[in-house]
């Protein structure tokens, strides 16, 4: 099998992997929950890639983003889903019905108009949608509420500060940062609690309500807790490769230096900031 410009090529790629006789052991054991990491990995190399303003890169990660969409349209076709061209059919057909100002010729001139058409046309789609799960014995889309314009397959950071936002906007907020810091030290509280008892479940539970609340106090403070993380990210990178280059400096290895020395190494590292 050579490399091809034609999807058709990636297409076949993608089923020799999955063939259950003659594939790679690795391809044919995964499902869609094991490969969504990756699909979202891809996805933020993609945007990286984007930040960098690196096309060389940009043309490499899209590649990389296109593999997971077919990996998950042929996991799809082996269970007699949907196929690849299933998946190609439907989005075209959601673009072409989407812009009837530019394939039907409607009157949709000005991009206020288009907004409008635009909605309206997702509207009539999401009726489709659910009568389709009616159809199909499914039960129906849970009840719109405040909340449901948030989305809730982006980040996790970013969905918790969007959920405080739209809460926020009916009165469900805290007043100042004093009472937040407050529930953080509570958390932390429930958090040993649950360490000291060996509950991993409880473990896992008051993390998320800590770091919910940590988030709760970076918008109260105007601190965007994604850009607070990143720059906390790049800082440890610098710090951590500091650490490295000393170490290798005096002939040391990570692996061999213990914790104090890496410990007095990361302090004199902040130094450098």
């Amino acid at each position: 099998m050579t490399p091809a410009r034609d999807i058709s090529g990636l297409i076949a790629i993608m089923r020799a992997l999955r063939d259950p006789e003659t594939g790679c052991p690795w391809d044919i054991v995964q499902t869609f929950a094991s490969i969504k990491p990756y699909t979202i990995e891809e996805a933020y190399e993609v945007a990286d890639a984007i930040d960098r303003e690196d096309l060389d890169d940009l043309r490499e990660e899209l590649g990389d983003l296109l593999l997971q969409v077919v990996f998950h349209a042929r996991m799809a076709e082996e269970q007699g889903a949907f196929s690849f061209g299933d998946v190609v059919e439907a989005i075209t057909a959601k673009m072409i019905r989407r812009h009837p100002h530019v394939f039907a010729r409607s009157a949709a001139d000005t991009p206020e108009s288009v907004k409008r058409q635009w909605d309206a046309i997702k509207q009539e789609e999401k009726a489709e949608r659910a009568e389709r799960r009616a159809a199909r014995g499914l039960p129906p889309e849970p009840a719109k509420s405040h909340l449901t314009p948030v989305k809730a397959h982006g980040p996790a950071l970013i969905e918790a500060l969007e959920l405080q936002k739209r809460a926020a906007t009916v009165g469900f907020d805290w007043a100042d940062p004093a009472p937040i810091l407050d529930k953080i030290e509570e958390e932390i509280g429930e958090l040993r609690e649950a360490l000291a008892a060996g509950r991993q479940d409880k473990v896992a539970d008051e993390l998320g309500d800590l770091i919910f609340a940590m988030v709760n106090l970076g918008r109260h403070v105007a601190a965007d807790p994604e850009e607070a993380l990143r720059g906390t990210n790049r800082k440890f990178r610098k710090r951590f490769s500091y650490i490295e280059r000393e170490l290798s400096a005096a002939g040391e290895t990570l692996e061999a230096a213990s914790l104090d020395r890496m410990e007095a190494l990361w302090q004199a590292a902040k130094q450098h900031d």
